[in-house]
C-alpha cells in the first residue's frame, strides 16, 4: 500500500504534495488559511465500512463485522485456512504425549514406588509442555500471516476499494517476516512484564497493540512500529485498553458459545464420564479441535479488524489522517 498516500506516517514524505497552508490539522485544532474545515463542518464522507472521522467504539466494532460481511471469501476463507492447519497440526504434536498423560492421570500410587511415580510425572509434563509450546507456536505463525493479511484487507476496506486474494497477498508479502519478529519481540517484551507483574505486561500489550497495523500499512521498520504504536496509543491508554478488552470478552463469548455444543458431544461420546481421561479421548479432542477451528474462524479476524480499525481512528484523531484519505479515497478532502 506505499502507493496510498493516506497510510504514510507524518514523518515520510507524501507522494501528494499539499497546497501551502493545507497541512492536516489535528482534532481540535483551529484550520488555517485555506485548510480543510473541521470535522463536522461538512458533509460525513464513508468511502468504505467506515466514515472517515474520529470513530466511537460502536463504529469500530460494526466496522470490523463489515469489514468481514464485505469480503467474506477473503477474511472467513483464509482465517478457515489458518485455523484448521494449526489446529489439526497442534492436535497432531500432542497426540504422541497423550498416553504418558493418561498414564499419570489413571497412576495408583501403591502400585508403584515414589521414583516411578515421579519419573512417569516428569515424562508426561515434559511431554505436554512440549507438545503445548509447539502448538502455541504453530498458532502465533498462523496468527502473524492472518493479522497481517486482513490488516492489508481492511486498508482497502476502510477506502472502499475492492482487493484480491493475489493483490492483498502480493502487498502483505514484504512485510511477513518484519512482522513476524516484531511479534515474537512484543510476545517476549509482554511476556517479561507479565513475570515481572501483571500491570507492566498489561501496559505493554496496549502500548504495543497497534505494532502490527503500522508495520504493514506504514511499510516501515519493527522498531519503527514499537516507536508508532507508543506514539498513537499515549494519551489514550486508557480508551484503547477498553475497546481491546470488549474486543477480547466479545471474542471469548463467541467462543465460548461456538465451542459448547462440541465440548457437549465430546461428553456425550464418553456417556458423561466422571472418568478423569474422557476428555483425553479421540473422539473428544477431534470434537474439540472442530468447535477451536470454527471459533477461530470468526474470533480472529474480528479481533484483527478491530485493531486496524482502532489505528485508523488512533490516527484521524492525533494526526488529521482523515484529509488524506479522503484524497486516496478519491475525494479530495472535506
Amino acid at each position: 500500500m506505499s502507493e496510498t498516500p493516506g497510510w504514510s506516517s507524518p514523518d515520510q514524505p507524501s507522494n501528494q504534495p499539499q497546497q501551502p497552508g493545507q497541512q492536516p490539522p489535528q482534532y481540535g485544532q483551529q484550520p488555517g488559511y485555506n485548510a480543510p474545515p473541521p470535522p463536522g463542518a461538512g458533509p460525513t464522507i464513508k468511502p468504505g465500512v467506515i466514515p472517515l472521522r474520529p470513530l466511537a467504539v460502536g463504529e469500530i466494532v460494526d466496522g470490523a463485522i463489515t469489514t468481514m460481511r464485505r469480503y467474506p471469501k477473503l477474511i472467513i476463507g483464509a482465517a478457515a485456512i489458518v485455523a484448521a492447519v494449526t489446529q489439526i497440526l497442534g492436535l497432531l504434536v500432542q497426540l504422541p504425549f497423550l498416553d504418558d498423560l493418561t498414564a499419570v492421570v489413571t497412576l495408583d500410587p501403591n502400585s508403584v514406588t515414589q521414583e516411578q511415580a515421579i519419573d512417569q510425572f516428569t515424562s508426561a509434563i515434559t511431554g505436554f509442555l512440549t507438545g503445548t509450546l509447539l502448538s502455541v507456536f504453530l498458532l502465533l505463525l498462523g496468527t502473524v500471516f492472518l493479522s497481517g493479511f486482513i490488516t492489508v484487507i481492511v486498508g482497502h476496506a476502510v477506502l472502499g476499494k475492492p482487493v484480491t486474494f493475489a493483490q492483498a497477498w502480493e502487498e502483505f508479502k514484504p512485510r511477513l517476516l518484519p512482522l513476524l519478529g516484531a511479534t515474537l519481540l512484543s510476545g517476549l517484551v509482554i511476556t517479561v512484564g507479565l513475570i515481572l507483574c501483571i500491570v507492566p505486561g498489561v501496559w505493554l500489550w496496549v502500548l504495543f497493540a497497534l505494532v502490527t497495523p503500522a508495520l504493514v500499512l506504514e511499510r516501515c521498520g519493527v522498531t519503527t512500529a514499537f516507536g508508532r504504536s507508543k506514539k498513537l496509543v499515549d494519551g489514550a491508554w486508557w480508551r484503547t485498553f477498553g475497546i481491546l478488552l470488549l474486543t477480547v470478552v466479545i471474542g471469548w463469548v463467541i467462543s465460548w458459545i461456538i465451542s459448547l455444543p462440541f465440548g457437549l458431544l465430546g461428553a456425550a461420546t464418553t456417556g458423561f464420564s466422571s472418568d478423569p481421561t474422557a476428555a483425553l479421548s479421540i473422539g473428544s479432542l477431534i470434537l474439540s479441535t472442530i468447535g477451536a477451528i470454527i471459533a477461530s474462524t470468526i474470533t480472529l479476524p474480528f479481533s484483527s479488524a478491530v485493531t486496524v480499525l482502532l489505528y485508523v481512528d488512533r490516527r484521524m484523531r492525533s494526526e488529521g489522517m482523515d484529509i488524506e484519505l479522503q484524497r486516496a479515497a478519491g475525494h479530495g478532502g472535506i
